[in-house]
């Protein structure tokens, strides 16, 4: 007799609730998308996503380093000049932000009315 289908469960320090602590909040994964083309400056960035403001994005993509998602290379000039890039770990990502990137262009622009799901 096959096993029984169990359902799912994620408890407190599951390793879904570390992945999404590590990419939630509203612009790090929005971030983590832009970075994926290659190094941006901090204004690069921030033009690529309207309505982030200057210490909202700043602190996401400090949490983001602090996590090694991304580095963040800061150059001896006047003015300085900063550039982030994904790290190896961040590029580890790239199948997961694409596949919401899918999922998001799939299910979440034509929202459906309620119950039309269950009727297909």
């Amino acid at each position: 007799m096959p096993p029984r289908f169990q359902e799912p469960y994620c408890s407190a320090g599951c390793p879904v609730e570390a992945a999404l602590g590590l990419i939630g909040g509203k612009w790090k994964g929005i971030a983590l998308y832009h970075l994926m083309g290659g190094t941006l400056r901090f204004n690069e960035i921030r033009r690529r996503i309207p309505g982030v403001t200057q210490r909202m994005l700043t602190t996401q993509l400090r949490e983001l380093e602090a996590d090694g998602l991304i580095v963040r290379v800061v150059y001896p000039e006047v003015p300085p000049r900063v550039e982030y890039s994904l790290s190896v770990k961040g590029r580890t990502l790239e199948p997961v932000i694409m596949a919401l990137k899918s999922w998001g262009e799939t299910h979440a622009r034509s929202p459906q009315p309620q119950g039309a799901e269950a009727a297909a």
